[in-house]
């Protein structure tokens, strides 16, 4: 087996959003829009959500930060090409998104493909009641 770099290391997008800056009531709100994004994108196909903090929270040693209330991950891929066997590797894409005792977080790897990553942008961008300039 060998090791190797696809690409550089890739930054996390995150965005806080305290209860009175969304109309969202809760994160499985959230997690709804965002999956009827994917659902509605033509370049990418929803997978499904995994419970992240159920799952920590059923583990022996899990370990959860004390201000997470609930957190889960939207799974998809949006696979515009597959230019190598090592490039599933980078795939599939996942929206992180937490509910905390202030509001939400939502958070994702930065993709290498610019029109992906500009769409995962806009639609975490749109949550938001306002767009911070």
């Amino acid at each position: 087996m060998k090791q190797t770099m696809q690409e550089a290391a890739y930054p996390v997008f995150v965005l806080e959003l305290n209860r009175n800056e969304t109309d969202f009531g809760s994160m499985d709100e959230i997690v709804d829009h965002l999956k009827q994004q994917i659902e509605r994108s033509e370049m990418g196909r929803l997978i499904g959500v995994f419970d992240h903090y159920r799952h920590t929270r059923h583990l022996r040693f899990g370990q959860i930060d004390a201000d997470i209330l609930a957190a889960k991950n939207i799974l998809f891929c949006f696979g515009l090409s597959l230019p190598e066997p090592s490039a599933l590797a980078l795939r599939p894409r996942s929206l992180g998104v937490a509910e905390t005792s202030t509001g939400f977080v939502v958070s994702f790897m930065e993709a290498p493909m610019p029109v992906v990553n500009q769409a995962m942008e806009d639609w975490v961008m749109g949550l938001a009641n306002y767009c911070p300039a």
